[in-house]
């Protein structure tokens, strides 16, 4: 598995790390910004957080393989429906955001700028 061997806490909460594209470190490596997890009062690992940037790639990157196809392929409804998703998880706060957004799904921000409008028309804002 990792440094961590069978440890069920580390196997319990990799699926967690890996999804939001973070690292696991021994507890003694943790940095000023790393996360350490413990359990039953022992420093059991640290967990590196991704830079934000860092961290919309892996969001695109997760889509992508969730639907088994570049985002770029996709119809314009799925497209509309990953736009959904990003801007929920809050993908557009992240600077140049809407640029890779835009260039994932192979549309102009334009494109990108008129799908958020058109969910925040349909909400109701």
């Amino acid at each position: 598995m990792t440094a961590f061997g069978d440890d069920p806490f580390a196997a319990a909460v990799k699926p967690l790390v890996d999804a939001m594209g973070g690292e696991m470190l021994p507890p003694d490596q943790a940095g000023t910004d790393d996360v350490v997890l413990a359990w039953e009062g022992e420093d059991v690992m640290a967990v590196r957080l991704p830079q934000l940037a860092d961290s919309l790639d892996h969001i695109l990157l997760a889509l992508e393989r969730k639907r088994g196809r570049p985002l770029a392929e996709l119809d314009r409804k799925a497209k509309q429906e990953v736009v959904r998703i990003l801007e929920a998880r809050g993908a557009f706060a992240v600077r140049h955001g809407v640029e890779t957004v835009a260039s994932a799904l192979g549309v102009s921000r334009f494109t990108v700028y008129n799908y958020l409008n058109r969910e925040n028309a349909a909400k109701g804002e």
